[in-house]
């Protein structure tokens, strides 16, 4: 599994909002940095879990689990 995405991040007045590039939907607002930072690692942590079990079950029964690169 990839482990590393990028953050996108900034400062809005007072709060700091951030996005992860590589996947929709994971987004967060925090009032420090370092705690959207951390948000960011717990969102994207869950919705790779997410994404995975939906996958699974999408799948069935008689599938196959192969790695690909980009």
């Amino acid at each position: 599994m990839r482990s590393e995405f990028t953050a996108i991040v900034k400062q809005d007045g007072e709060w700091w909002i951030g996005w992860i590039e590589e996947l929709t939907g994971v987004n967060c607002q925090e009032h420090t940095r370092d705690e959207l930072m951390e948000s960011l690692r717990v969102t994207l942590k869950e919705a790779l879990e997410l994404n995975k079990q939906e996958a699974l079950a999408a799948a069935g029964a008689g599938f196959l689990e192969e790695t690909i690169a980009v």
